[in-house]
């Protein structure tokens, strides 16, 4: 295989110069450019990876770090992420929550395997870490962008979604359908975002004169499993709700499953609605209804911005992204049939 200085022996011309014609920076005459380009023909020269890197200085590798590899949540990220990146002549480096330590840990050791492979700049959806963490990148870290997190000390590189909204208008879908015997699955009390969403629900739900202190919740882990055993303890706990919100489409999706295998029909007995819109909401059987969260502008105008850092481009970055809830079959008006599960 032709190395560059194979190139640079046969056009007669220094290393350097042969790595300017590569790199395309630096000034070269048109005749020794000439020469060059020839020399790259009838060698067939096609530079490696490595030696592109130390032609240009980056790697043109960007690395992403996200909790966990499964699930139908992330998969959809990275698939964006990593069109983006092809678009623009890039790769993508992954790295997901692994080893012994905590979540918090495994992020840290995450980032760092990113850094110590050369990635140019860094993804991390993840909103385990705390602002003091950015500190284990050293003094002069790595260019980086948050997805789904926010930190003041970087506002301008954090890229996130309206949770706030996203409760409220899951609230707001139930009550315009009659519902107000509510049970709540929610995700785990030390996620951010879960948090957010959680609070906006029962926020909303309370204004309109819901007792939301009687209401029947269960914290699961934004799992199928979490959704179906949340089911399972409604209805063996025999409380009579109308409708149920899951504060992820997974556990929805897991609790649809729980009443179908119990013979409760939904939603003529009991209506379910989810959160993210991902693209299996649209088959789950009956088809859930779901807020809509604008994943993918997030991700994009995120990613957007990381280039701009990381290769000086010029992408256009916005950060207002639609909320909506996507009504499907999963979501009737309360009293339609049984009463509840």
């Amino acid at each position: 295989m032709a190395t560059i200085k194979d190139v640079a022996r046969l056009a007669g011309v220094g290393l350097g110069t042969a790595s300017r014609v590569v790199s395309g920076k630096g000034s070269v005459s048109p005749a020794t450019l000439a020469r060059v380009r020839a020399a790259i023909d009838e060698l067939g020269f096609r530079p490696s990876h490595a030696a592109r890197t130390l032609l240009s200085g980056n790697s043109k590798m960007i690395g992403v770090y996200i909790p966990v590899l499964s699930g139908t949540f992330y998969t959809p990220i990275l698939q964006i992420i990593d069109t983006e990146l092809r678009a623009a002549g890039l790769h993508m480096v992954v790295a997901f929550g692994a080893g012994l330590g905590g979540a918090r840990q495994q992020a840290i050791e995450g980032m760092a395997f990113l850094v110590e492979r050369g990635c140019d700049g860094l993804i991390l959806m993840t909103n385990v870490l705390l602002e003091e963490d950015l500190a284990t990148l050293g003094p002069r870290p790595t260019p980086m962008v948050l997805l789904n997190h926010h930190f003041d000390s970087i506002a301008g590189q954090c890229f996130t979604v309206d949770h706030t909204l996203g409760g409220t208008l899951a609230a707001r879908a139930l009550l315009a359908h009659g519902h107000r015997e509510i049970a709540l699955v929610s995700g785990p009390a030390s996620l951010p975002d879960n948090v957010v969403r959680v609070a906006a629900f029962r926020r909303e739900l309370a204004a309109a004169g819901v007792d939301t202190e009687r209401m029947w919740m269960v914290e699961k882990d934004f799992s199928p499993a979490g959704g179906w055993s949340a089911a399972r303890e409604l209805v063996e706990s025999g409380r009579r709700c109308s409708a149920m919100f899951c504060a992820n489409d997974e556990m929805a999706a897991g609790a649809l499953a729980y009443f179908q295998e119990a013979g409760i029909r939904v939603p003529h007995e009991i209506s379910v609605i989810g959160y993210d819109d991902t693209p299996s909401a649209e088959f789950s059987a009956p088809r859930l209804t779901t807020v809509h969260m604008p994943w993918r502008e997030m991700t994009q105008n995120g990613v957007s911005d990381l280039l701009n850092r990381c290769y000086g481009l010029q992408r256009p970055v916005t950060r207002d992204y639609p909320v909506s809830v996507t009504v499907r079959a999963s979501l009737a008006p309360a009293g339609q049939g049984a009463g509840g599960a």
